[in-house]
């Protein structure tokens, strides 16, 4: 446990045993009183495996309630995963912030939190800030690998990859590369993120962890492709890490960079998106990658959003109508 003697203890009761050996599935049980039942609970579902001696991996999905790919390979893989096959220490939780999960909603119904946005969290705060904070000081600590899924969610649609971001510190930064090879993804990725202020990936990059993270997709659904890319890439890791034997399935992979700001094209105005670019396709600077057309009137001209950077097209907004102020495009360099 990370020591914080400014705070009080964390409400989070687990119902299992985090360091018995063999197969343990319980719940997180955070205290919720509410109007439908004065003394309810909030029950993350997780799972640990383990056996003898080995690192402690933690693999965690639906960070964002409405991103499908790790929540689908982590009930699978809590459910297959057998101590024999373990040398160390699997912690699995599938669903992150179970509330927003339930809703299918990227942020929490019960207090509009984005736990991706809430670390280090607070134990005496809102049910958002209290998962943040039993992360931070408990599960956190207890890994030497930590594995968060991500994909585009209701909003965004990617090109299947794994990540890991540019880290001061280069062993560590390298490291974290490395199981970003082995998960073994279309892409890789030298991930910039917008604004890393409260993020997951922070708290355990803070803490000295290895960390490698993913996009795998979007559109606030998945498909048989990226879910089995998510099925071989936790296996892979797993593998690299020395907790499952043998050596990470070889998959060939197209590394990418986000090299700067200039990756990501902005909406400045509402309407309607007309994508001139698919994913995965090619583009230069100063290309048209998207026009805007307005809905308010017929007769506007369309405004064009051009390319920032030369690459591929990595992501872009997933509805047709966006909000000024949206993500529409990003960039990857190769």
């Amino acid at each position: 446990m990370l020591m914080t003697p400014d705070l009080p203890p964390s409400p989070i009761v687990p119902t299992l045993d985090l360091a018995a050996p063999g197969v343990r599935h319980g719940f997180l049980r955070l205290p919720y009183s509410r109007d439908d039942s004065a003394w309810g609970s909030v029950m993350i579902p997780i799972t640990v495996v383990a056996n003898g001696e080995g690192p402690t991996a933690l693999l965690t999905g639906g960070n964002h309630g409405d991103e499908y790919e790790g929540p689908i390979a982590l009930f699978d893989l809590a459910r297959r995963l057998r101590p024999e096959e373990v040398s160390g220490r699997v912690i699995i939780v599938p669903a992150m912030n179970y509330p927003a999960f339930r809703a299918g909603t990227r942020t929490s119904p019960i207090d509009k939190g984005n736990l991706n946005r809430t670390f280090p969290g607070r134990p005496d705060g809102t049910v958002t800030q209290k998962i943040a904070d039993f992360f931070q000081r408990h599960l956190l600590p207890m890994a030497d690998i930590v594995l968060d899924f991500h994909s585009g969610g209701r909003t965004l649609d990617f090109v299947p990859f794994a990540a890991a971001h540019i880290l001061p510190d280069k062993a560590q930064e390298a490291a974290s590369f490395a199981a970003v090879a082995a998960f073994g993804a279309p892409y890789s990725m030298k991930m910039l993120e917008i604004d890393a202020v409260g993020m997951y990936d922070t708290a355990a990059e803070e803490q000295g962890k290895i960390f490698v993270t993913t996009e795998l997709g979007g559109g606030g659904t998945s498909t048989a492709n990226t879910v089995g890319i998510a099925r071989r890439g936790v296996a892979n890791v797993l593998r690299h890490a020395g907790i499952l034997s043998g050596e990470p399935e070889p998959a060939p992979t197209r590394w990418l960079d986000m090299p700067s700001a200039d990756c990501f094209t902005f909406a400045e105005h509402d309407g309607l998106m007309e994508p001139l670019v698919d994913l995965g396709m090619p583009v230069e600077r100063g290309d048209v990658v998207a026009r805007i057309h307005s809905v308010d009137r017929t007769g506007t001209e369309p405004v064009d959003l051009r390319a920032g950077l030369s690459g591929i097209l990595a992501a872009r907004h997933f509805p047709g109508l966006v909000k000024s102020g949206d993500c529409a495009a990003v960039v990857g360099t190769v």
